[in-house]
């Protein structure tokens, strides 16, 4: 479930610019020591599990950073584990509690300018939940993408949230095997 050497939450830096609820929400983010690791393959599987509902070509775990939405799990895009944050459709999904839905981004104010609509990828469906942490921080999304509009059932979205929930729960597991390595290491420490 985990990488077996982790990059340890002091390798991220702050800008002195946070914003304090910011802070604590970043803070939240990398003690789960998941960005900049390999692809791990529970949130691949809740990645594609979301594709298949929607049945979408595009489907992602991310988790918003600073500067960044890392892909912590994704389907149907090779080779991409990070996208710019603004302007940002996961940014967008974590400030608020419920599943955010974008029919068609091509007439959306919303999205008419963003570049994953104007681009290449010609985004036009866009559904996300918010991953909310136990201790009420929202990290990230798991979302869904299409390049063309729909319309999504509530059963479908129903289904996002439970996939967010999902990743919560890996989330804290992951987080317990980070503690228990590290105090092990500790252990073994003071033994030397």
């Amino acid at each position: 479930m985990t990488n077996s050497n982790p990059v340890s939450p002091e390798a991220y830096e702050y800008l002195d610019g946070v914003a304090p609820g910011e802070r604590e929400r970043l803070t939240a983010v990398r003690r789960y020591q998941l960005v900049d690791q390999p692809a791990e393959e529970a949130y691949v599987r809740i990645a594609f599990v979301a594709g298949a509902v929607f049945d979408t070509p595009v489907a992602t775990v991310s988790l918003v950073e600073q500067d960044r939405v890392w892909l912590a799990g994704c389907v149907g895009l090779t080779g991409v584990r990070e996208v710019g944050k603004e302007p940002g459709l996961c940014a967008s999904v974590i400030q608020q509690d419920d599943v955010y839905v974008i029919n068609n981004a091509a007439v959306d104010p919303r999205t008419l300018a963003h570049p994953l609509v104007r681009g290449e990828l010609g985004l036009r469906f866009y559904a996300a939940a918010p991953i909310h942490t136990y201790d009420g921080h929202r990290l990230g999304t798991v979302n869904v993408i299409d390049n063309r509009p729909r319309e999504a059932s509530p059963r479908q979205l129903a289904a996002l949230e439970h996939l967010a929930a999902m990743v919560t729960d890996e989330l804290e597991l992951r987080l317990m095997v980070v503690r228990s390595a590290a105090a092990e290491q500790r252990m073994r420490d003071n033994v030397h």
